[in-house]
């Protein structure tokens, strides 16, 4: 950023059921580029989260159908209307380029969109209970209330927006109250929405924001008696202490992934290294369900190297506020140091470097590395930025055993057109998405997303899914 287009620094301050509070402890937010303070967030007290907790719990929303359908379509036409503002906020806190900042920002308003519309749908269900000889002239009816306690959500860095989004937003659709811990790294996208909810009409004690070290209040948001369900996206260690810590509470743990793209030798190489591409590199390879692991059958694979290292060198990188820049930063350093850690040590033991590797900073060059092996760290563990590793495959059976070969199970990628081999992955991968021709994170905000193995516990976000996870079903029968 230029000194003209910097902007002033941001102090944030606590949502309390919407009341802003300010503590003399901080947490310094800097821009990932260039290392600048841009913002300046509360360092959360204890007492605060417990406070927001015991808001929450003693709130019952008694809000319609119909207002919370008209909160969430307003706070979408909200975001939609500020979407440059906004994008230009996450990419101040996390150094995502502006083009992944404003997408984000549009599928954030389409989340928003889904939740409201799905807020009118009646969920109730009827049965006959004169089914069997021993029944009696009598009706079942089930309804869907929201959790008597509180829901618990710990959203991480790398979709600031849109992640705290599919939180929330079923969550009012659904008339729970949530408190809200965002990454400390990134936490303003948090409070941009929290406001934008205010302003659409939301009861401010069905949201609270705090931000801390995780250190001092997150235990609080897993084990108070105030809480029903934990909701959190992030690291596998993290997650697996949550599963630990919360043991009487619901759990929806969305861990991570190590995504393939598997390219068979009938597929169309274009495609295939198009899909490659932009799975790697979209939002600086920092999604759970980025292209990490690229698995190319041998017949083919020298001329699909040729075409995906073309499609990366011919990607810009840098200052994320240019727009003519593909791809911004990686979130700090630490991470960038990493990657090109993962890609020697690959190097090291025999992988060919073909682009990239460069670093500056958080400044990470998209990359590309041939003739990688599947127990190399840079694929055994999963790479959270923009490096493709290429695996060469002999046959489907081997590529089979190399995708199910890592602890996790989120979600994959097949180019081919053939049937016979389009079901035996969609049957045989271990892996709660396959797509066919498409990037491994393709989906509709709408639809069931979540993995199983080291990728969370087999429980789904989206907003049906969410929505299904954040009530309770009441069961009456009467007899007519």
């Amino acid at each position: 950023m230029s000194a003209d287009t910097r902007p002033p620094v941001i102090h944030e301050r606590l949502r309390i059921a919407g009341e802003k509070i300010s503590r003399d402890r901080v947490i310094e937010v800097r821009h990932p580029y260039s290392g600048e303070l841009v913002a300046t967030v509360p360092k959360a007290t204890l007492q605060d989260v417990q406070r927001a907790l015991a808001i929450a719990r003693g709130y019952r929303s008694k809000l319609t159908r119909h207002e919370r359908y008209r909160i969430l379509m307003k706070a979408g036409e909200l975001v939609a209307a500020r979407r440059d503002a906004i994008a230009r906020l996450i990419t101040l806190e996390s150094g995502l380029c502006l083009k992944d900042t404003q997408y984000e920002v549009g599928r954030a308003s389409d989340v928003l969109l889904f939740a409201a519309n799905q807020a009118l749908v009646d969920d109730g269900q009827v049965f006959s209970c004169d089914l069997t000889a021993h029944g009696k002239s009598r009706k079942v009816y089930t309804l869907k209330e929201p959790l008597l306690g509180v829901i618990s959500a710990i959203t991480p860095f790398n979709h600031p927006l849109n992640q705290v989004i599919h939180k929330v937003a079923p969550a009012v659709a659904t008339n729970n109250r949530v408190v809200l811990k965002p990454s400390e790294k990134t936490p303003l996208a948090a409070f941009a929405l929290a406001d934008i909810l205010y302003e659409a009409g939301l009861p401010p004690e069905m949201l609270s924001v705090v931000t801390g070290d995780p250190r001092e209040i997150a235990d609080e948001m897993l084990t108070s008696e105030h809480v029903d369900l934990v909701t959190f996206t992030g690291g596998v260690a993290i997650g697996k202490y949550i599963a630990a810590k919360a043991v009487y509470k619901r759990q929806i743990l969305e861990l991570g992934g190590n995504d393939p793209i598997i390219v068979m030798d009938d597929a169309d190489l274009e495609e295939a290294a198009t899909l490659a591409a932009s799975g790697s590199y979209k939002n600086s390879g920092q999604r759970c369900t980025a292209v990490k692991r690229i698995l190319v059958q041998d017949s083919v694979a020298d001329r699909f190297v040729e075409l995906l290292v073309a499609k990366t060198k011919a990607l810009t990188y840098g200052d994320p506020f240019d727009a003519r820049m593909d791809m911004g930063t990686v979130i700090d350093e630490a991470a960038a140091t990493l990657f090109e850690a993962r890609v020697n040590e690959a190097v090291a033991h025999g992988a060919r470097l073909l682009a990239g590797n460069v670093r500056r900073g958080a400044l990470y060059a998209p990359t590309v590395i041939d003739r990688v092996r599947p127990e190399m760290t840079v694929v055994k563990e999963e790479t959270f930025g923009p490096v493709s590793p290429v695996i060469r495959f002999r046959d489907l059976d081997e590529a089979i055993r190399i995708v199910n070969g890592t602890a996790y199970g989120l979600s994959s990628s097949l180019c081919t057109n053939r049937l016979d081999v389009i079901t035996r992955v969609v049957q045989e991968l271990h892996v709660g998405t396959v797509n066919v021709r498409e990037v491994p994170g393709y989906r509709l905000e709408m639809t069931p997303f979540g993995g199983i193995k080291d990728s969370g516990l087999g429980y789904k976000e989206g907003v049906l899914e969410a929505m299904k996870s954040f009530c309770n079903t009441k069961t009456y029968s009467l007899p007519w």
